[in-house]
């Protein structure tokens, strides 16, 4: 892996970008390299967690690499698009949670990356924006559904329509990021957050993440979904393991079965 270097703190595998010189621009490579991790450790019992960030202070990722694409037809420029609504969709759909940690700048296909995660924080000089509109461009990678569902249609519009950035604090305070840490702690908070979420019951998890985004698509009923999760769930040791421990008043013990 050329542009993706990993770290694995007990169950949370750290996913980094790294191609600091270029702000962690992500082109075809970085993006097949995500996938490709993605895929390895989707059955991988150790990985339980799953943080994207980028490399040094500076960027997340500054968007993608303008260069690569600044010649392509119309055909390329569609399948580059396709390609990247694969993976992210990849990434929202995950079974694992993911988290995106974003630090420094977080624009065009790197914000669309943070918001194809299961929810985002940030240090607080990460700054977030769709600028496509000053190249002639729209976001190609999801940034035009996921952003009117994260922080609602006016403010989304908006942010498209202008290709303004917005900094951390008014990223939380429209709901696109949970917290704001510093710089130097980041990671290692996203960690602590990530080590209580994992302590819950693994299919629960999953079935959560899936009923969530099933709201949002349009061939199936959330409300459906998650009547149907919540019965499954019940045929599952983890759902016995959790009601015992909780009438004996002793922590449960989840084993994903």
């Amino acid at each position: 892996m050329e542009f993706i270097k990993t770290e694995q703190r007990e169950n949370v595998l750290i996913i980094t970008l790294n191609r600091p010189n270029k702000l962690n621009a992500l082109n075809r490579s970085v993006i097949g390299e995500l996938s490709e991790h993605l895929k390895q450790n989707r059955a991988n019992d150790d990985v339980k967690a799953i943080i994207i960030t980028g490399e040094g202070e500076s960027a997340f990722a500054a968007g993608a690499d303008i260069s690569e694409f600044q010649e392509y037809p119309t055909k390329e420029a569609i399948l580059m698009a396709k390609r990247g609504h694969e993976v992210f969709n990849r990434v929202e759909n995950y079974p694992k949670p993911i988290v995106a940690a974003v630090n420094g700048f977080c624009l065009g296909g790197g914000c669309e990356l943070a918001m194809a995660t299961h929810f985002r924080v940030c240090s607080n000089n990460a700054k977030f924006g769709q600028p496509e509109v000053n190249l002639g461009l729209i976001p190609g990678y999801g940034g035009t559904q996921r952003l009117p569902q994260l922080i609602g249609k006016g403010k989304a519009m908006e942010m498209l329509l202008t290709g303004d950035i917005i900094d951390a604090e008014q990223a939380k305070q429209l709901g696109l990021v949970n917290y704001i840490f510093p710089q130097e702690k980041l990671v290692d908070e996203t960690v602590k957050i990530l080590q209580k979420i994992i302590k819950k019951a693994p299919l629960a998890i999953t079935e959560i993440i899936n009923a969530v985004n099933a709201f949002y698509k349009k061939d199936v009923d959330g409300f459906d979904k998650e009547i149907q999760s919540f019965g499954e769930l019940f045929e599952t040791d983890d759902f016995k393991e959790g009601t015992e421990a909780f009438i004996n008043k002793r922590p449960p013990l989840f084993k994903g079965l």
